[in-house]
């Protein structure tokens, strides 16, 4: 009897046996593909972890082909004002005097949110920084503290007069009469002016404040068209006037002419800007016209000898 159970059980065990087997057997395949799963999953997040997350202290390379002022050779700098790629020094000059450009980067431009990073963030910070510190100079300035009232202005024209200088000054509200920055040093007892420096050559314009009247011209167009003392970017943008040949001439227009006339003094370059000024009317401050020689045609100049006579042209003040 216990033969036949055995005998009648064997064929109802198998069964049962296979189920389970395919069962195991499935759990397996299931265990594997989910294994490929994950492995292709992670080998995708590792290829796209360098696009999304560089790598922080890698140099990135400049994303241009070629040169934007020669356009042959690979770029290799770009220009914080303009934004334009170069490949050599020469091509940063090149752009420099085609555009006009001065190489410097805008610190007020526009940028916008998207773009916004930590180093627009810092470069703001020290932009008010700066700001703060010049009018925190202007404010210590006892120069510019004083109140320029009637009787000064009045001491002022006085003082002129003694040095031979007549000298004319506008109403408040008028735009040379703020920007007059000339003082007298009680001190030295000399005039500091304020000075307008034009370079129509060149459409250039520059500003010079508390100049003592006993520097001679040359020593203040130093620091514009000396080959070697000058500013690299002024000398860049007055290039014609550092290498020109034929030199360059100084001209003052004479005010108070009758019809409105225009004329204009030839001033001496070697003789100091209180010699220079003498016998002549000067409206607010001197306004310098730099020229080079041979380019001046229809201006006409009036030299001392012909000029009307000083105590005319300073009428009025």
């Amino acid at each position: 009897m216990e033969l036949a159970a055995e005998k009648e059980g064997t064929p109802g065990g198998g069964p049962q046996r296979n189920v389970k087997e395919e069962q195991v057997l499935e759990g397996v395949r299931l265990k594997e593909e989910g294994c490929l799963k994950r492995e292709e999953m992670d080998g995708a997040q590792v290829k796209e972890e360098p696009q999304t997350k560089p790598r922080v202290g890698c140099k990135r390379k400049l994303a241009m082909s070629r040169c934007g002022t020669c356009g042959t050779e690979e770029a290799k700098y770009r220009c914080p004002r303009c934004m334009r790629y170069s490949c050599s020094l020469r091509c940063v000059k090149k752009h420099k005097a085609e555009l006009p450009c001065n190489g410097v980067r805008d610190r007020t431009a526009y940028v916008s949110l998207q773009q916004f990073t930590e180093m627009n963030l810092l470069s703001d910070y020290r932009f008010l920084e700066d700001v703060a510190r010049t009018a925190d100079q202007v404010s210590r300035d006892t120069f510019l503290k004083r109140p320029k009232h009637k009787k000064y202005l009045f001491f002022m024209k006085n003082r002129a007069r003694k040095q031979g200088i007549f000298l004319r000054l506008l109403p408040n509200g008028f735009s040379k009469r703020k920007e007059n920055s000339t003082v007298f040093d009680h001190r030295k007892q000399q005039f500091c002016w304020h000075v307008k420096l034009q370079f129509p050559q060149s459409q250039a314009e520059y500003v010079e404040k508390r100049v003592p009247d006993n520097k001679t011209i040359n020593e203040i167009l130093k620091p514009y068209i000396d080959p070697e003392k000058s500013d690299p970017v002024i000398r860049q943008r007055l290039k014609a006037y550092v290498h020109s040949q034929t030199g360059i001439q100084i001209l003052m227009r004479v005010e108070n002419m009758q019809q409105n006339i225009i004329r204009y003094y030839e001033l001496d370059p070697d003789k100091s800007l209180l010699d220079n000024l003498r016998n002549k009317v000067i409206i607010e401050y001197p306004i310098l016209h730099v020229v080079l020689k041979g380019s001046i045609n229809g201006v006409q100049l009036l030299h001392q000898v012909k000029s009307e006579s000083p105590q005319k042209l300073g009428e009025g003040n």
